[in-house]
């Protein structure tokens, strides 16, 4: 059995970290906020009434992820949201959110909007899988 590594000092590798791990804070003594996950795909008259695409409710069918967490008593200007391609992190004054994701998400072209009358923020994230070349022809 040989290690390869570059330094010998080291305890871990790089490799064996999960991503967003970097983000984890157990001494934070701010409490996590109820959310949910949803996931949303495009459908038209073919998909539904039809059968004629491939498409069916799964969510190997969804293009798009919908995150909604409960911020009551918060400001929109008191979030502070990072998202990375495995990670979600959001934080306030009074809570704190790290969500590890189910699928990868395009980090970049996400969009979010902070719903008043319902304390709630919303954010929408495109998936990012291997494989979606095959289901969305």
């Amino acid at each position: 059995f040989q290690v390869k590594s570059e330094n010998r000092k080291t305890i871990w590798n790089t490799e064996e970290v999960p991503e967003g791990s970097e983000f984890d804070d157990t001494w934070d003594p701010r409490e996590q906020p109820e959310y949910q996950i949803l996931f949303k795909q495009c459908v038209g008259t073919e998909d539904v009434f039809f059968g004629m695409s491939r498409k069916d409710p799964s969510t190997a069918c969804c293009e798009d992820m919908v995150i909604k967490i409960k911020l009551p008593e918060t400001k929109y200007s008191d979030i502070t949201l990072d998202i990375q391609d495995k990670v979600l992190d959001l934080r306030t004054p009074k809570k704190k959110l790290l969500l590890h994701l189910p699928y990868c998400v395009d980090s970049k072209n996400g969009k979010a909007h902070f719903l008043s009358e319902e304390e709630t923020l919303e954010v929408t994230l495109r998936l990012s899988r291997k494989f979606d070349f095959i289901n969305f022809l």
